[in-house]
């Protein structure tokens, strides 16, 4: 068999009553299954399984599966901070009550007829009926995007192009370059300049519109005139942040599964911020720095494609010649050890972070020069 592809097509959709309601009774499952579930765990103290919480909690407004995959979803970020908290010992579980929550329509509740989308809420319920001139989704999911309802239509597809190396790549998570990846042949490095301009932007954008609301009354029309605005300028600039993160994480993946790539090697930098303070200026940039984003999109967009994703150390390895294994702190964008091996800074903590997965001891050949990837509007943004 071949490998299996998800792409997602998107549509907005406005604001209805009935996507309200459907999102308020998902709200309003979440929230009680939240609920149920710390009061077991505070006054019986067990935790309860998944199958446990979907036959207590389900609700009358929506499709059994699709109450199914509210409550999932609370199992999932219960699961993911039991993973974090092995790290993280300040690490904070689920505990926000929702009233409002994205929806979920397995293929079950989804059907296509006289090219309309048919999504089932189950019995007694209306369906919720959207025009539609593409194939039948896997998973259609609709949630909130700042301003409307956004569907999210997701589609499997069989790929028989498997690469047929086995390679390992090392992945580096920087600040100036989001990540660096080394293959074992060439390293790609994912320009992060676009995405810094945005970041500065933002803050000076936040400090301007923050000082005009101080010098208003608040409560008052002007002040609130101002805060809608804010809050409008804001959101549109965190979605072409996350539209730049999108489209070069996918890029980078892509071009890595293409290159034979099946096992992603991620440096750990997920305790970084925890006690720095190298200054004003640095101590913003660091806080700002979206590593854990990277992280995962590059994490679950690699395991879409059936690559195995490893944490790593990442201890030093910015700081360790790949060839004789001496460290010292590189003093600009280029890395020169006394043995005569110079190249990429940021590359080089990628080839250490590879070479300390695999337990190899030197880097042999010729270093070709790594490929830039830039962002660009037309991008494929998801895989």
């Amino acid at each position: 068999g071949g490998e299996i592809m998800y792409y997602v097509r998107k549509m907005k959709l406005g604001k209805t009553e009935q996507l309200d309601s459907l999102s308020l009774a998902a709200g309003e499952l979440y929230t009680k299954t939240l609920v149920g579930f710390w009061r077991v765990v505070r006054k019986k103290n067990i935790w309860l399984k998944p199958s446990s919480l979907m036959r207590l909690y389900n609700s009358n407004k929506l499709h059994a599966h699709s109450a199914d995959a509210v409550v999932q979803s609370f199992c999932n970020s219960l699961k993911s901070w039991k993973e974090r908290r092995k790290q993280d010992k300040n690490a904070k579980p689920p505990y926000k009550k929702r009233k409002y929550y994205k929806i979920q329509w397995k293929s079950s509740a989804i059907k296509i007829k006289d090219n309309k989308l048919i999504l089932s809420n189950g019995k007694g319920n209306k369906p919720l009926i959207i025009n539609w001139e593409y194939n039948l989704p896997k998973l259609v999911e609709i949630g909130w995007d700042g301003k409307q309802y956004e569907l999210r239509a997701i589609y499997q597809e069989e790929q028989n192009n498997k690469p047929l190396d086995n390679k390992v790549a090392g992945v580096d998570l920087g600040e100036i370059h989001l990540a660096v990846a080394y293959d074992g042949n060439t390293s790609y490095i994912i320009n992060g300049r676009l995405l810094r301009s945005k970041r500065q932007y933002q803050n000076k954008l936040k400090a301007k519109l923050s000082s005009m609301l101080d010098k208003k009354k608040k409560g008052s029309k002007r002040w609130k005139k101002i805060l809608k605005s804010k809050q409008k300028q804001l959101i549109k600039i965190q979605n072409q942040i996350n539209d730049i993160l999108h489209k070069q994480t996918t890029k980078l993946v892509s071009t890595l599964y293409k290159s034979g790539v099946q096992t992603v090697v991620i440096g750990d930098v997920r305790n970084i911020r925890q006690n720095i303070d190298y200054g004003t200026t640095a101590n913003q940039r660091l806080h700002q720095w979206v590593f854990g984003k990277v992280r995962q999109m590059i994490q679950y967009k690699a395991e879409r494609l059936g690559m195995k994703v490893v944490l790593q150390d990442e201890k030093y390895t910015s700081q360790t010649c790949p060839m004789c294994n001496n460290k010292h702190k590189p003093n600009n964008r280029n890395y020169i050890c006394k043995c005569g091996f110079e190249y990429h800074r940021d590359a080089v903590g990628a080839i250490n972070i590879r070479k300390k997965y695999l337990g190899e001891n030197q880097v042999v050949g010729v270093m070709a020069s790594p490929i830039g990837i830039r962002y660009e509007p037309n991008m494929q943004c998801s895989l």
